[in-house]
């Protein structure tokens, strides 16, 4: 499972000044994005890595 469940958790963080999106949940180079490519619509990106992360959890606890 990515991420805790826990509510408060952080889950994607909005930087404006610097262009960018953090998603909390994934790790290294696919934490972070651009903004404007989300706000365009463009979340594959983000999607993609969450579904990899996951997969990648499951297949470790085979």
């Amino acid at each position: 499972m990515v991420g805790s469940g826990d509510r408060s958790a952080k889950v994607r963080t909005y930087n404006f000044p610097q262009d960018r999106v953090t998603d909390h949940r994934l790790e290294g180079d696919q934490k972070n994005h651009s903004l404007q490519t989300i706000m365009d619509g463009a979340l594959d990106p983000i999607v993609d890595a969450l579904r990899a992360e996951e997969h990648a959890e499951k297949l470790a606890n085979l």
